[in-house]
């Protein structure tokens, strides 16, 4: 049974998101039987990449509070952090653009690794404070999960995982995907948000329930000529 979830790095509700289906998912008595398959998804495409700043500097020059007012706002970020057992450091998280970052996600999964890589992305970012955005960054976390170096290095400036970034965003936009963590279970339901555990657990065994009963989520009743987002026609 098929698992999607879109995401992005630099989301801290992603990556409780994730901490929590990951808390349901391994107590699911059908667990080695689930599929999951990471999607890109940029919040700030247009965001400039700015080292020098934390991303509590950042937030509180774009609100027009102080810093720790911007501490404060976040708050209930850090609770559901501490709830599913992450630390966020925010002081020290980089302001970064995270598009060379789903680039390598893309890599990591024609390689069956991206479960792996998401979860050392969010490290990187949200507790490690390091730049997502730079090319030696992304090489060492691709490297520290088994991923080639110079496929790394020809991912970053790979037109074909562009594409399918920019395909997995198109995809959103078509379901109606407008906020991360969002995840689709047997391309039926969707869960929008960092839901608690229980709620992922609800939804994988109503699902599981569907499926082993013969429902394979969304179904194409007629199929005519088309063409496809790759530009191939029938």
């Amino acid at each position: 049974m098929k698992v999607d979830i879109w995401s992005d790095i630099r989301c801290p509700f992603c990556y409780v998101g994730k901490k929590n289906f990951e808390n349901a998912l391994a107590q699911f008595p059908n667990k080695e039987n689930i599929e999951v398959t990471w999607h890109s998804f940029q919040l700030d495409p247009n965001l400039k990449t700015q080292p020098e700043k934390s991303s509590l500097e950042y937030f509180s020059e774009a609100k027009g509070v102080s810093v720790e007012q911007a501490k404060e706002m976040y708050s209930h970020v850090y609770k559901s952090g501490k709830d599913a057992g992450i630390e966020f450091n925010f002081d020290h998280q980089k302001v970064a653009n995270s598009y060379k970052a789903h680039l390598l996600l893309q890599l990591a999964q024609t390689k069956g690794l991206a479960n792996e890589t998401e979860e050392a992305l969010f490290k990187a970012q949200l507790i490690d404070g390091k730049n997502i955005d730079d090319d030696a960054t992304l090489v060492e976390i691709g490297t520290s999960v088994s991923l080639n170096e110079d496929e790394i290095k020809s991912a970053l400036t790979s037109d074909e995982f562009g594409l399918a970034v920019s395909q997995d965003m198109m995809l959103a936009r078509q379901m109606g995907i407008s906020g991360v963590p969002f995840f689709v279970i047997n391309d039926k339901y969707g869960v929008s948000g960092a839901q608690p555990p229980a709620v992922f657990s609800e939804v994988l065994e109503k699902s599981w329930q569907e499926f082993s009963a013969g429902d394979q989520g969304l179904q194409i009743i007629h199929k005519g000529e088309s063409c496809d987002t790759d530009g191939n026609c029938d």
